[in-house]
This record gives structure tokens, C-alpha cells and sequence, in this order.
């Protein structure tokens, strides 16, 4: 069944409700002092069916100036608006105003129905009709039909059935692929099931047993039951005015204006880049600084204005805002949202959200203004290429990036695709990265090994874990191998025995330093394992020996620790003779491993926490047993 939204809009006591129990048979005005009063002072939902393949589903919002923010909270998710003028008054100031809402909110579908026609005549009634035109023109209901009705005899009633009937074919269907999105517009609590949050489904699917998160308190919550326009369901789909019993949430840690979404699919932002456009018919403008309330969804934050691409934006004017919140938000990029001055609380105009998780812009930065009109212009291969662009040190993942561009799996690794075909984009071990920042890991990677090669020459490289936390500690080890294999394939780098170096380094000894070079090994291999020798004994605290030494280092010589170092054939010996020995017995003891190769407690210690730094043993409790 398709699902239609359409709210009412309109002035103070022009017939909103009564036009809806004529058009459905229920009363919305359920408060005993909507009642009394005979207004609309909350928002009142009923529906009816247009056929057995469509439902539609009615918002009432109220008209009085007074309760202007539930009339905004009820206006999301609307797909048809019906703005409803009494006969006897015409448009009114509220009228104006809920057609500017209307209009920052992006709804393009609706028509104007002319309540209250049998109580003026009929040159008056055109006058009426005429001052409509008059009033609406250059605004999206500028060419919309005009209904005349009388709610309570039902005169025209079918012939508005009809209408809403026609304009219903022409609604796409919402998105159900989406991460689910509900913006919450009423909460309560039921005898016996207990919190129930309702409002309009605008993205995806919400099943029993689903579990979601109340956002921005990022409270977790699973769907007890469903309830679409009074009648349990298993499935709510978008575009569904929906009742939801959630678990493991009180009633008074939520409240309008949070939204029930699916896990990781919103981020809480204290700023958002937007484009704003103001109301061409108010003397109003928006400065530096200034202090307005934004209507998202169904809340109302508090915050200030930054406008990015000129000192002011003048009436009817559009121009680029960040805006600074007082309260976090949980939003998508195209949401739109309605502002309003902070007092007097008169609407000033609206926009659509361009980044929801910015940084703080300086004013008048062309780059800044740039790329926001490459995001406005809504290419999700642009707007993921940017988002990545900006991570700087921040490496996302797919899920980040589904977050931030608020659309479904398929589109959005279609996209990346598409970045990666093009190498706009790598992957390093789920991480995304721009290409710019892999070519700034390369510079500096390149960059730590001349300096490295100038600083010791005899040196064969820079050990991968040392590269690792100089450029990007961040990165864990199988990330930066990952980097440094994607370097070497464009034989800019190589890497032996763990050691990274420059592509063409090599380690190059004059006849002197041929020399120490077998005076070095000698020694080490005469001590055999009875001893091993701190760099300082090898090379007797000489600097050219030191040199040579630290060229022999991952070759012919094996570095124990920071001080002692050992001739590697001896180092391969004693490292079978203990795997040999584990082999047969499982375990090996300290005492047992000096008694095996014959050498002092002090020496086995040092190779034997060697050995379990390098996976090839581990400690547990006295004993060692193979890694």
C-alpha cells in the first residue's frame, strides 16, 4: 500500500479541523483544552483510504501564532499540504507564514482549500480568491487548485477527495533502503507496554525486534511492537505515520525532537555548513552573529549564525551560514530546516544542511566557499571525495562514511568504487584515504629516509615499527606494512629483514671499514654463547667501529636489546637448541636454558626476553613454552 502524508496549514479558526472529520470522521482535537477552546494546541494524526493500494495519513498542526513549533514539528515528513483559507477572511498573517515554513521545508505538492464558502457570496468569494492569487504568487502554490469547500454540509468534499487522489499518483515513493530515520514528535507512556514514541517514518524500514538507538542521548532500544494508524503491524515502511512501544527507555529521558534511528547512522555536531535563503517580504537580516532558533526535523535548537560568503544576507537573499549550536544535533546531509529570530520569535527563512559535521570555517575563505558549492551540488562521488579530503588524520571506514552521507550501502560503495577506479581514492585495511593523504605518507616516509641515510650511512634502514610511529601512530602494524608494500610497488622504497630504505640504498664499505668489518664478527663469534657483548665492548666505544657495526645489524648481527648484541649464526643456535628442547619437554625453565647453553643467568635472561619479544617464546609464570 502507498503511503501518503498530508498536513494542514493554515491561520487561527479557519476550519482545519472540521475540514478533516468532514474529509475522515474523527475528531483530532483530543485535548480537553483544545475542546474548550475550539483551536488546535498540539498536533492531531487520523488517516483515511483513498483505495485499498493507498493511505493516506493526516497531520493537523496547529494555526495559533502561539504554537508555531508544533506546527513546525508536524510539518515533517508532510508529502501534501493543504493550505486551508476561511472564505470570510482570506488570507491572514499565520498564512503567510506556514507558506514560508512550507516552502524552507521543501514540500512542492499541495493546493489550497477555501473552507467556510457558503457563508460569503460569490463576488465576494472571488475577491477572495483573487486576493489568493495575489498573495501565494512566486511561491510553490502559486498555480495550485483552489477548492472551494463547506465542511460541514461536506460540499466539495469529493471533488477534494478527488484532487488528493490525483497529486497522491504523482508522489515518489520514500526511500526504504535507507538506514531508518524517524523523527520523534510525541512520547507517552501506555499501562502494561510503556514508552511509546510516535511520528512519521521518513527513511527505511522499522521491524519488531529491531534494534535502535535514540539519538543525540544515544540511548539503545529494541521495537516491542508497531502500530500503524491504530492497527498492529510487523513492519512499518517510509512515508507511515507510525505508534512505536520501545524497551529499555523511560518516558522522561526522551522527548520531542529526538529521532529514532538506526545504530551508527547519525552523528551528534555542534555546527552545521548550510545554505540559507530568507523570506522576501520581511525587512530582516541575518549578520554575524546573530541568534536564531533552527527548526530541524521536529526540534527546535538555539544557535548562531556565521555567514561564510558575505557580511549579510539581506532579505531574499540566499548565501552560505555556518551555524554554531548550543545543543548537539543529529542530522543528514539535504536535510532541510526552518529559522526563526530568537525574539521576536518571527520566521526569517531556511535552507538545507550542505555538511553535518564541519569545522570551524573563517569567514570569506574561497577554498571554504568552494567546496561547499561542490557539496551543494549533491554528487555523492564529490561529496564522499571532499568528506575524505578533510579527514586530514583521520583514517574512515565505510560505516563513517555511510554516516556521513546519510545514503544506502549500494550507492555509497558505488561511489567509492567509482573514487578508487579513478585513484581518487586507496584502502588501507578497511580505512579509506584520499589520495592526497597517501601521497602526504609518502613524502614524509620518503622524507625520514634521506634524512636517515644522510644522518647514518652505514646503516641498512629504518625498522618498519620505528616508521610506524614517526609518520603514523595511528596506523597499526598491518596498516603501515599495507602503506609501505603500495610505496615499494612503485619501487620508490624496498624493505629487507624489516628494514625500510630508500630504493636505490645501499650499504657500501671503503677497504678501512672491509677491515673492521672481520675484526667485529670475529668477536662476536668467539664469544660464542658463554658471553655476549654490549655494543660498546664490540666496537670499544670507537666511532668508526660503531658505524661499521650498525651496518652489520640485521645481517650478520642480531640486536638483543638496546645494549647487547649477539653474531647471528650464534643467535640462530642457541634459538634452535631452546625450540628443540620445548619440543621435547613442552617447557623450559631459566636455570634449565643456562644449563642447555652453557652460559651465564644474566645472559640467558637477555636472550630469552629477546625471544618473547619476538614471538618465538612466552612467559608463563617460571617457564617459557613456544609462542
Amino acid at each position: 500500500m502507498k503511503n501518503i502524508v498530508i498536513g494542514t496549514a493554515g491561520h487561527i479558526d479557519h476550519g482545519k479541523t472540521t475540514l478533516i472529520k468532514a474529509l475522515t470522521g474523527r475528531n483530532t482535537d483530543t485535548l480537553a483544552e483544545e475542546k474548550s477552546r475550539g483551536i488546535s494546541i498540539n498536533l492531531g494524526f487520523t488517516y483515511f483510504d483513498l483505495s485499498d493500494k493507498k493511505r493516506v495519513g493526516i497531520v493537523d498542526v496547529p494555526g495559533h501564532e502561539k504554537f508555531i513549533k508544533n506546527m513546525l514539528a508536524g510539518a515533517s515528513g508532510i508529502d501534501i499540504v493543504l493550505l486551508v483559507i476561511a472564505a470570510d477572511e482570506g488570507v491572514m498573517p499565520q498564512t503567510i507564514e506556514h507558506i514560508d515554513i512550507l516552502t524552507f521545508l521543501n514540500i512542492k505538492n499541495g493546493m489550497i482549500v477555501l473552507t467556510k464558502s457558503d457563508t460569503v457570496d460569490d463576488d465576494f468569494r472571488e475577491l477572495v480568491k483573487e486576493d489568493i492569487r495575489e498573495k501565494l504568487n512566486g511561491t510553490f502554490l502559486e498555480n495550485a487548485d483552489i477548492i472551494e469547500v463547506d465542511s460541514v454540509s461536506k460540499k466539495g468534499i469529493d471533488t477534494l477527495i478527488q484532487k488528493i487522489d490525483q497529486i497522491s499518483d504523482e508522489i515518489e515513493g520514500k526511500n526504504e533502503n535507507s538506514p531508518s530515520r524517524l523523527n520523534i514528535d510525541r512520547v507517552f507512556s501506555v499501562k502494561g507496554f510503556g514508552t511509546v514514541v510516535t511520528g512519521t517514518l521518513i527513511e527505511g524500514k522499522i521491524s519488531v525486534d529491531d534494534d535502535l538507538v535514540v539519538y543525540p542521548q544515544n540511548i539503545k532500544t529494541k521495537i516491542r511492537s508497531i502500530q500503524v494508524h491504530g492497527e498492529s503491524v510487523d513492519t512499518a515502511y517510509a512515508g507511515q505515520r507510525t505508534a512505536i512501544n520501545i524497551s529499555n527507555v523511560k518516558v522522561d529521558e526522551i522527548e520531542r525532537g529526538n529521532v529514532l534511528a538506526a545504530p551508527d547512522s547519525l552523528e551528534e555536531a555542534m555546527m552545521l555548513d548550510t545554505k540559507i535563503s530568507l523570506v522576501n517580504h520581511s525587512e530582516k537580516t541575518l549578520k554575524h552573529w546573530d541568534r536564531l532558533r533552527l527548526y530541524h526535523g521536529t526540534r527546535e535548537i538555539l544557535c548562531r549564525a556565521v555567514p561564510l560568503d558575505k557580511e549579510m544576507i539581506e532579505s531574499g537573499e540566499s548565501g552560505y551560514v555556518q551555524l554554531r549550536l548550543e545543543e548537539s544535533i543529529v542530522s543528514k546531509k539535504g536535510d532541510v530546516f526552518v529559522l526563526r529570530c530568537y525574539s521576536p520569535m518571527d520566521t526569517i527563512g531556511g535552507g538545507v544542511i550542505i555538511d553535518t559535521s564541519p569545522r570551524k570555517h573563517k569567514r570569506f575563505d574561497d577554498k571554504v566557499i568552494e567546496t561547499l558549492k561542490i557539496k551543494e551540488k549533491g554528487e555523492l562521488r564529490d561529496i564522499i571525495e571532499e568528506y575524505l579530503k578533510r579527514s586530514s588524520n583521520n583514517y574512515p571506514n565505510i560505516k563513517d562514511i555511510m554516516t556521513y552521507a546519510g545514503e544506502s550501502d549500494d550507492l555509497v560503495k558505488k561511489s567509492l568504487g567509482e573514487l578508487l577506479e579513478n585513484n581518487k581514492v586507496i584502502i588501507i585495511n578497511n580505512m579509506y584515504l584520499h589520495i592526497s593523504q597517501y601521497e602526504k605518507l609518502k613524502e614524509k616516509i620518503i622524507n625520514l629516509l634521506q634524512e636517515y641515510h644522510k644522518k647514518h650511512r652505514l646503516r641498512k634502514g629504518v625498522l618498519k615499527e620505528e616508521v610506524r610511529s614517526k609518520i603514523e601512530s595511528k596506523f597499526k602494524t598491518r596498516d603501515m606494512d599495507i602503506l609501505l608494500d603500495r610505496i615499494c610497488s612503485e619501487n620508490l622504497i624496498k624493505i629487507v629483514d624489516n628494514f625500510v630504505s630508500l630504493y636505490d640504498f645501499e650499504v657500501v664499505l671503503n677497504d678501512k671499514q672491509k677491515e673492521i668489518y672481520k675484526i667485529i664478527e670475529k668477536r662476536l663469534k668467539d664469544c660464542k654463547s658463554e658471553t655476549i657483548l654490549t655494543m660498546g665492548e664490540v666496537c670499544d666505544n670507537n666511532k668508526n667501529y660503531q658505524e661499521v657495526l650498525e651496518s652489520m645489524i640485521g645481517e650478520s648481527v642480531v640486536n638483543l636489546d638496546d645494549t647487547y648484541v649477539m653474531h647471528k649464526e650464534i643467535y640462530i643456535k642457541v634459538k634452535q637448541d631452546l625450540i628443540d628442547y620445548i619440543n621435547k619437554n613442552n617447557e623450559i625453565t631459566l636455570g634449565e636454558y643456562r644449563d642447555l647453553i652453557n652460559s651465564s643467568r644474566k645472559n640467558c635472561m637477555i636472550i630469552l626476553e629477546n625471544f618473547d619479544r619476538n614471538k618465538i617464546t612466552k612467559r608463563v609464570e617460571n617457564k617459557r613454552v613456544l609462542f
